[in-house]
This record gives structure tokens, C-alpha cells and sequence, in this order.
């Protein structure tokens, strides 16, 4: 049966928030009271309809974003429930870059945390409308205008209260919308009612001119005006609801059900994320629409890798019909592909359906080479939209077999992990032959290393943290090496003579690299210049009279390039640097490309040594989440790691929150620091800032530490 919901009918949610707040058990709520499942999944029996994964039961959180489908008054709802773990932020933010309206799910019990604040921040930057649930308000002891108020406090006097219970507690039973100044409140109900209900008509008249300037003038609009312009309060941001729950039990369930399909926006009314893509050819094109008729663009959001089903490519419709047995091109590398089945997911169960519009969420079954923030098109000339932002993984281990012959088994496990989640790297250490796997956090590479097992069937160990430090140089310096074989048959022979410069890290294209370095008044007789973005790196052809031929290039670039990951000064991948080569010599018989490539690696590393090498660090963003009462230790301890702390802030609840920066070297292993410091009780995220010089006397250590492989050529 096919996937047929008019666009305007589409609800697009993304459950998020910060761990242990309720929001899966919310999604199985939601699926209950839609009657799209018999009976409520429950999260602590092993029958949650979201949480699917082996590693999930085990652990009892989340780890991947769950695809869920309800049918509601009318309206088709696609919920995506996120995990809450800052460890998994790669997940929650998939589903952010799928959705017109992100759901941030409070804890009652533990107020306004750590990932709270980052999803409402990630949801204001990406345009979408919000909503705030506020969950397990069944608990004792729950004070809710103290928390009302502090989620003010930490995202603004926009964020009202939509609804409100009768009384907290176990007894609570009813909740009672505010929109309504007919519905009479008990005077058990915990909040100021009046007050609360002229919060929410300010914020919804805000975003009319004409309704506020009503309300101003006359101190009153009715029910039917406010329903009509809730929409739209939504989508300027100057209305984020507050609803009232408790998903265990049910309450509040059904009342945040209809609002959500009643206010939510439809990718029609939400179509911001298409602003200035345009479609169409020979001139003709105009603004991309997410209509039916539109010309068709999808963009992958999610992969995984099932053992029963197969790779499965989660997409979002935003314009046109996706059908099956239809070819589509991925526009990130040109590749046609044939769209078998599609299918639509409840869980870990799917269906299969035969076209889908826009706005709907669905799966591409058994179909390779589709990745994460790839656009899909019928044609090659529509819009390729851009890639979701996602945090650099900072944190590596050097993993190997447990079992000799696995090494296979592993790598491929492993790519295929890679694939699913945007916040693990894969790389192979030039220096030590080993396998790096880089993920967000101690947690996150524990739950891989499990995956792997559970998966693949390969077990591995790991060693010590890799620190990515990267190598640069700080002033100019030129080189030359002979490279002479004479070994009685034909021998080797090539003469490099080169200059290396500092190149600046605000460099990132070709056009901007000729623009400001490689150009005419600075080498005034330059052939070429060949940019990678990769290692902010530039190779200067400005060879005159032919004393290196000109098929011979290409072998100095490629080997001052191999230098490039294998490092000079302590093994560690160069960066933010130029080559010129200028001068060189060679022989009719004895040059070649290899001999010249072992010239140019001669070179570079004697210019590289004599420019004045230093190490760059990585500097990571931390936001650490303690009890008032540890606040002193921990900012007694962070100038032990060479960290500098920019700021800090109260939250409700007993809590600090301390903002710095640190080298990653010294925060490696924060996590169980932190835990001791704060008796278990702390929290924090880490992101990668930016990269720094290290201090002269830290440099020495490392490089004294490291043992760079010898050249095979010496």
C-alpha cells in the first residue's frame, strides 16, 4: 500500500533531549495513544517499540535514533526518538537534520541538563519550531513553576506553558489546556493559571501584527484567533510550548498528541531548509518547492547496516515523489543507483510502501554506495543540499585482533560501523600499522568495540588514546637532496632543490590559495599550484628551463605529499604548509619517478627541519556539568591541565556548569577523573575547538617520546 499523505497533513518530530528524561518512553506513549501499537512498549521490560538494539536492552539508554510512523486526527507523524547521551550526539543530530519541529524532553525530577541546553541550541541554529515536554510530573517533591522558571532562564521568556496538570504527584490525573478560558482549573493546580495563560497569548500574538496590535488595544482575542495564528507563532519562534507529562502513566500523552498534529508544521509550512535552492535547466529555474509536482530531491539522514534486512538508507523527502523500481543519482558523486524497495519503519520492524511525497521519511532498501548528508535527485541538475554539521571525534584508540586472522573481519566491521554513525573515524597509522577508531568518548568506543562483537563476531584490544597532534612550520627554509645509485645495470638519479613557507590556515580553496600566496608577484615565473584542502597544503611548480622535465613533476609532488602523513619532526601528519620546487637536475638514462619522488622526500625533510618545525595540538571545547559543592575542585584542577577556563554559570537544581578549553592530551582521560572528583555526580561534553603551537618545553617531551620510522631509502 502505498505512502500517501498530502503534504500538508506531515509531521515531522524529533524526541530529544538529555538522557534518562523520559523521551523514549514518550515515543511509545505517543505510539500507544495513536493506536499505531496494541499495547505501550516499555523501556525497563525489554518491549520499548524505539529502543530495538541488543546494546540498548543491555544498557537501558538509547544509543541510535529509532524511526517511528502515528496516524492522528487526520495527520501522518513521523517521530524520530533520539538518544539523550552526549556520547551518541551523532545520532540526535541526524535527527535534527530531518525534522521541521524538535520536541526537547525535560526531566521533572532533574530539570534543565547538560543536553537539554545543547539540543535547544542545535534546533534554534538549524530554524526549527520547538517544544518543551516537561516529564514524570507523577514524581514527589516536583516543584513546577521553580522549573518553569528555570527553563525560561536557560532558553527564554518564549517558552510558556501550553498545559498545566490538576496537581503533581501521584495524584496527578488531568491535564488542562490554557488556550481555553472556559476550562475551570482546581485549586490544586500547582501554577498561577491567569498569569500562565496571558504568557501564552502574548507569545502566540507576537508573531501577528494585526492580533497583537488587537490584544494591545482591546486586552483580549478569542480561542478561534489563537488557534489560527498558533502555526505561525511557532514557526517566527516567538512561541515554544511547555507541555505537561507523564508518559509511564500516560497523562499528558494524548493532550501533547493533538497539539503536535492540530499546531505542528508541515514541510509545506516549514520550508525554510529549501530557501534558495533552485531547480530547473536552460535558464528556466525557480525557487525548489515542497510540493508533490516538484521536481524530486531526497537527502539520506541515517544508515544502517541490519543483518536481516541489509543496508537500509534513511531519507527525507523534501520535494517531489520517490517511487520504487525508480532510478535516482546521488549527487555527491554523479552514480546512478536503481531504487528497489522502500520501505517504512516502526521500530526495527518495516513495510514495504511504493512511493513516498514530501515530508515522509523512508528507507532505501539493499542499495550500496548512499551515505550520510547525501542529496538524491531524478536528475544531476538539482540542488545538492548541505552536509549536517557534526562534531569531530576526538577521542582514539589503536585497536588490533584478539584472534590472529581477524584483521579483515575487523576493518570491515568497523567501515561498515563508520558508515552508520557520523562521529566515528577509521584511520590506519602510517607509523604503526594499526587501526585508529576516533569516536566522542570513552562510552561511545566501548558501545563500537561491543557492536563489533555482537555484529561481526571479532573480539579486539585496545591501547592507550592517540593524540592527533599535527606538525607545521613557522618560518621559510629551502632544501636539496642528490639522490645517486649506481648498482651495476641502470642506475638512479634526481636532483630536487626546494623551498618550504608557512601557509595560512585561512586558506581553504584553490582560488583563495592562488589569490593570496601562490600568485604571479610573489613567484613571478610559477606553471602551476596544486591546493589540498586536506593538510592546507600548496605545491608550486616554478621550474624554469626545464632542469627537472616536466613528466618528472609529478613525482616530486607525490613524494613531498608521502611526507605529508608520515610526518618529520615527532611522525605526526603535516599541515598548513607550502612547497616550491625551483631548481633540480636529472639524467637521460638513470632518472626516473621513483628516484625522483626519493629526492623530493630528501628534500622536503631537510627544508622542513630547517623552517623552524613546531606541533599543534588539538584544543577541545569543554562544558562541565557538576554539584555546586565540587565547583572548587574542579576549577582548582582544570589549570592543572593547562586548561583555560572562559566561563561559568548557575543552573537550577544545585548545579554549576564550567566552560574551558584544555588540550586534548590532558583531558583524555577526564571522565574518570571527573567521576572521583565529583563522587560520580558530574557530567561534561567535549568538542573539538581548534588546533594550537604546543609550549616549547611539552614539544621537546613529545618529540623526545616518539620514534619516527627511518626512511627506507636511507
Amino acid at each position: 500500500m502505498p505512502v500517501k499523505h498530502l503534504v500538508e497533513n506531515v509531521r515531522d518530530i524529533a524526541l530529544v533531549g538529555h538522557r534518562a528524561a523520559g523521551k523514549t518512553s514518550l515515543a511509545d506513549a505517543l505510539l500507544y495513544e495513536a493506536h499505531a501499537v496494541d499495547r505501550m512498549g516499555s523501556v525497563d521490560d525489554g518491549t520499548s517499540v524505539a529502543d530495538s538494539d541488543d546494546e540498548e536492552h543491555k544498557h537501558h539508554f538509547s544509543i541510535d535514533t529509532h524511526v517511528l510512523h502515528a496516524d492522528h486526527d487526520g495527520k501522518h507523524l513521523n517521530i524520530l526518538d533520539a538518544p539523550g547521551s552526549p556520547d551518541f550526539i551523532g545520532a540526535a543530530l541526524e535527527a535534527l537534520a530531518a525534522v521541521e519541529t524538535a520536541v526537547i524532553v525535560v526531566s521533572a525530577v532533574n530539570g534543565v541538563e547538560m543536553n537539554t541546553r545543547r539540543m535547544f541550541q542545535e534546533a534554534t541554529a538549524l530554524g526549527l519550531s520547538r517544544a518543551i515536554v516537561i516529564n514524570k510530573l507523577d514524581t514527589d517533591g516536583v516543584d513546577l513553576p521553580a522549573l518553569v522558571t528555570s527553563i525560561q532562564e536557560a532558553f527564554g521568556k518564549n517558552c510558556v506553558l501550553f498545559n498545566v496538570p490538576d496537581r503533581l504527584g501521584g495524584g496527578m490525573r488531568d491535564i488542562h489546556c490554557l488556550l481555553d478560558p472556559r476550562v475551570i482549573l482546581p485549586p490544586s493546580c500547582p501554577v498561577d493559571a491567569p498569569a500562565a495563560r496571558s504568557q501564552l497569548i502574548e507569545a502566540v500574538v507576537e508573531a501577528d501584527e494585526a492580533l497583537l496590535e488587537k490584544y494591545l488595544s482591546e486586552g483580549k482575542v478569542t480561542l478561534a484567533e489563537l488557534e489560527a495564528d498558533i502555526s505561525r507563532a511557532l514557526a517566527a519562534g516567538t512561541l515554544v510550548p511547555i507541555f505537561c507529562a507523564s508518559a509511564k502513566r500516560d497523562k499528558g500523552v494524548k493532550e501533547l498528541l493533538d497539539a503536535l498534529s492540530r499546531y505542528g508544521l508541515s514541510p509545506a509550512f516549514a520550508a525554510k531548509r529549501l530557501e534558495g535552492y533552485q531547480v530547473g535547466t536552460n535558464g528556466s529555474t525557480h525557487q525548489l518547492q515542497p510540493t508533490e509536482q516538484e521536481e524530486f530531491v531526497a537527502q539520506v539522514f541515517k544508515v544502517v547496516n541490519d543483518k536481516f534486512v541489509g543496508h537500509l538508507s534513511f531519507v527525507r523527502v523534501l520535494a517531489g515523489k520517490l517511487q520504487h523500481n525508480h532510478n535516482v543519482v546521488n549527487l555527491r558523486n554523479g552514480m546512478t543507483l536503481r531504487v528497489g524497495h522502500l520501505l517504512e519503519a516502526q521500530g526495527k520492524a518495516t513495510s514495504q510502501v511504493h512511493e513516498a511525497g514530501p515530508g515522509d521519511i523512508v528507507a532505501i532498501a539493499k542499495v550500496e554506495g548512499l551515505e550520510i548528508g547525501d542529496t538524491i535527485a531524478y536528475t544531476s541538475h538539482a540542488p545538492k543540499l548541505p552536509m549536517p554539521h557534526f562534531p569531530t571525534p576526538m577521542f582514539g584508540l589503536a585497536i588490533g585482533p584478539k584472534t590472529r586472522g581477524d584483521e579483515q573481519k575487523i576493518s570491515a566491521g568497523l567501515h561498515k560501523l563508520a558508515a552508520e554513525d557520523p562521529t566515528v573515524k577509521i584511520t590506519h597509522d602510517a607509523q604503526t600499522h594499526e587501526l585508529v577508531i576516533s569516536g566522542v568518548s570513552q562510552l561511545h568506543l566501548e558501545i563500537i568495540r561491543e557492536r563489533l562483537k555482537a555484529r561481526f563476531g571479532v573480539e579486539v584490544v585496545t591501547k592507550e588514546p592517540k593524540i592527533p597532534y599535527r606538525e607545521t612550520i613557522v618560518g621559510e627554509a629551502e632544501g636539496d637532496h642528490k639522490h645517486k645509485k649506481q648498482t651495476g645495470g641502470r642506475g638512479q638519479f634526481a636532483e630536487v632543490h626546494l623551498r618550504v613557507y608557512p601557509l595560512s590556515r585561512e586558506i581553504t580553496t584553490q582560488e583563495q590559495c592562488e589569490t593570496e600566496f601562490a600568485n604571479k608577484s610573489r613567484f613571478e615565473k610559477l606553471r602551476s599550484c596544486h591546493y589540498d584542502p586536506a593538510f592546507n597544503f600548496a605545491f608550486l611548480d616554478h621550474i624554469v628551463g626545464g632542469t627537472i622535465p616536466n613528466n618528472f613533476i609529478p613525482a616530486v609532488e607525490k613524494g613531498c605529499k608521502e611526507m605529508l602523513e608520515r610526518g618529520v619532526l615527532a611522525g605526526y601528519r603535516i599541515q598548513d604548509c607550502a612547497v616550491e620546487v625551483h631548481f633540480g637536475k636529472y639524467h637521460d638514462v638513470d632518472s626516473s619517478e621513483a628516484a625522483f619522488k626519493t629526492a623530493a622526500r630528501h628534500a622536503f625533510k631537510k627544508a622542513f627541519l630547517a623552517a623552524r618545525p613546531a606541533l599543534l595540538e588539538p584544543i577541545v571545547k569543554l562544558e562541565i556539568t557538576v554539584p555546586n559543592k565540587y565547583t572548587g575542585a574542579v576549577l582548582g584542577d582544570l589549570p592543572t591541565k593547562r586548561a583555560h577556563v572562559e566561563n561559568q554559570e548557575s543552573l537550577s537544581g544545585d548545579l554549576t556548569v564550567v566552560y574551558a578549553r584544555a588540550p586534548l592530551a590532558e583531558v583524555a582521560k577526564y571522565a574518570a577523573q571527573l567521576g572521583g572528583m565529583t563522587q560520580g555526580q558530574g557530567s561534561y561534553a567535549m568538542e573539538l575547538s581548534h588546533y594550537e603551537m604546543v609550549p616549547a618545553a611539552v614539544q621537546q617531551q613529545i618529540v623526545s617520546r616518539a620514534t619516527v620510522a627511518a626512511d627506507e631509502d636511507e
